[in-house]
């Protein structure tokens, strides 16, 4: 009896092992897909394009900066998904998905890392403040940003804040889509200050 009940406990510890083994491991990026803005659709503005960016990397809270998706439970609680992971660190996915959404919406290159030639460029900072996600209720992005025009004959300066929140779906997917969509609207804000100091004109912080 000692040794049937040995050869089930080693049975049931074999079955358990092998499903946390098999528990599927699911990968989300920030970057909405090539030629599509962070809502889906292409741009179709006809705006100027504007000057080439530099976009510096981007601070993250601490909190949030894991491999796996951290989400709010209740008002104080939060939960670390194991089987929920960002593809790559946070600070990139964020700072990939606001590079490609600022390129979108300036026409514009990011010539981060690329040798400088003096000529003027719009060189952009992020610092996240909050990340926060609820799912099935919303994604909240709130930062500091700046914009500096370097090396321009009208050289000029904007520092702003700025809080983003986007109601979500239920899911993951929902929730990383609604946190796609709300770095695209905070690019969008962004774009227009350097829009403006790149066309000499005054900018201004978003209103709100």
């Amino acid at each position: 009896m000692i040794r049937t009940g040995r050869c089930l406990l080693g049975v049931v510890t074999m079955l358990v092992l092998a499903a946390c083994a098999s528990a599927p491991l699911h990968y989300y990026t920030l970057i909405a897909p090539a030629g599509e803005s962070a809502n889906g659709v292409i741009s179709a503005s006809q705006a100027e394009p504007s000057l080439p960016f530099e976009l510096l990397p981007v601070s993250i809270p601490a909190q949030v900066d894991q491999p796996q998706l951290v989400v709010r439970e209740g008002g104080q609680g939060v939960a670390l998904l194991n089987g929920e992971r960002w593809i790559a660190p946070l600070g990139d996915e964020v700072r990939g998905a606001l590079s490609a959404d600022l390129a979108r919406e300036l026409h514009s290159q990011d010539v981060s890392g690329l040798p400088g030639n003096d000529k003027p460029v719009l060189r952009i900072k992020l610092d996240l403040r909050r990340f926060d996600s609820q799912p099935g209720s919303y994604a909240l992005i709130e930062g500091t940003w700046s914009v500096r025009q370097l090396h321009g004959a009208q050289a000029g300066m904007l520092a702003c804040t700025s809080r983003v929140s986007v109601a979500v779906g239920p899911g993951y997917a929902a929730l990383v889509e609604g946190h796609q969509r709300a770095i695209g609207q905070l690019a969008a804000q962004i774009a227009s200050a350097a829009r403006a100091l790149g066309n000499g004109q005054v900018a201004a912080c978003p209103a709100g």
